[in-house]
């Protein structure tokens, strides 16, 4: 983030959240990446001594009760070990506790959000199904009510945290007749519920993040484990696309800033036909590419957690935060391959991390919303604001700044 736009708290956060990136152990990170770790517990543990989870969540939970502008300056230290490290962060205390604190019972409060944000328990965010991805509200697993309880069947998958997590915020369809938007209901389901982790993913990159397939079977969770409305799951579910999402765009941005300043070492030592590669006009301007790509980046971030935590319309909000979700992610992917490619064959090897951070990046494009759904989004809510623009504002109408405005028979619609 930009350090002459922090204030001395600020600059003191996220100076320990570098410390905790500093903490974690370079053999950690390279059994990630073997899948010889399944899930870092230990990591998560560490933030939660740190107090380092939840930052936006009230203090008498175990947050500390700040900003927007504040969780995305640390989601960009917290990445810089790998982006696996950041979706854990995130998953648990952004964004499954922020749903509980937001929609859930005092005493899902304390039974839940705190120990997680003590580092005691952890959590994952169950959405996605093998029949579908982005078609969220076609999600075919079920919840029947029985007496105190809904019996859950169905499976989802792809759920980051799951081989590690004590608790899954998961939805289901309580209401099969219902229209989609209508017929949905979001829970708090306990793994010793009966949850079954299937199996782990085989992943390109982002591995030792618990990316699990759970399957639920006659899962029996008490009503008072449901967080918000029955059939309301869209309430619960649309505010929590800002933590997805705008946290995935500012964790992108810690991943792949190591690529650069690997890049940037090397070709400042790197010798070729007689002089250092930076030099040539050829390495020195892709680095300088990227760089403005990460710098145009953590600018929009930065202006998109200002506007939440300024209190922005839900409908801009999701505009901005769609539109930061799809550049950031594909300005980093497009850092990483610069700085590949301006190492050149040594890149591709595991002697540098470039080739394990291209790989680790490549999610960020997919998960939490394809980028296609980005646009969606923006375009959708675009138009809105257009037409609430056009039927209140008094700017200046441009359309009409040109010789032949008024010519007749020229402007034809249908």
């Amino acid at each position: 983030m930009f350090d002459f736009l922090m204030t001395p708290e600020q600059l003191a956060l996220r100076d320990e959240a570098r410390e905790m990136a500093k903490w974690v152990p370079r053999q950690y990170i390279l059994d990630m990446d073997a899948d010889k770790i399944k899930f870092p517990k230990e990591f998560l543990q560490e933030c939660g001594r740190r107090n380092l989870l939840g930052l936006r969540l009230p203090k008498k939970y175990g947050g500390r009760g700040l900003g927007w502008v504040e969780d995305t300056l640390v989601a960009e230290e917290i990445c810089v070990p790998g982006y696996a490290f950041g979706c854990v962060w995130g998953v648990g205390a952004d964004i499954v506790c922020d749903a509980i604190c937001n929609f859930g019972s005092e005493e899902m409060k304390e039974k839940y959000v705190v120990p997680l944000l003590k580092g005691e328990k952890f959590a994952a965010e169950c959405l996605t199904e093998p029949r579908g991805g982005s078609d969220f509200f076609g999600a075919t697993t079920t919840a029947v009510e029985d007496g105190d309880y809904y019996i859950l069947n169905g499976q989802k998958r792809f759920i980051v945290g799951g081989e590690g997590a004590d608790f899954f915020l998961v939805y289901a369809k309580t209401d099969p007749q219902g229209p989609p938007h209508k017929s949905m209901t979001c829970f708090i389901v306990d793994r010793d519920a009966g949850v079954k982790v299937e199996y782990l993913y085989g992943l390109m990159g982002c591995r030792g993040g618990g990316t699990a397939r759970l399957v639920f079977e006659d899962v029996r969770v008490p009503k008072s484990n449901i967080l918000g409305q029955v059939n309301g799951a869209v309430e619960v579910f649309y505010p929590m696309m800002i933590p997805e999402r705008l946290g995935t765009a500012a964790m992108t941005i810690g991943a792949v800033r190591p690529a650069l300043e690997i890049a940037t070492d090397y070709t400042s030592r790197r010798k070729a036909f007689g002089t250092k590669i930076k030099n040539f006009q050829a390495v020195s301007f892709k680095i300088a590419e990227a760089v403005t790509k990460l710098d145009t980046s953590r600018a929009m971030i930065y202006c998109t957690a200002r506007a939440i935590d300024a209190g922005v319309h839900p409908s801009r909000a999701r505009r901005m935060v769609s539109e930061a979700k799809k550049f950031v992610t594909e300005q980093c992917w497009d850092v990483v391959n610069l700085c590949m490619q301006v190492m050149g064959g040594i890149g591709y090897t595991d002697v540098y991390p470039i080739e394990k951070i291209l790989r680790d990046m490549r999610l960020s494009m997919i998960w939490v919303g394809t980028n296609e759904i980005m646009s969606l989004i923006t375009q959708h809510e675009w138009y809105k604001e257009r037409q609430k623009e056009i039927a209140n504002s008094n700017k200046r109408d441009s359309e009409l700044d040109c010789v032949n405005a008024f010519a007749e028979d020229e402007k034809i619609f249908e």
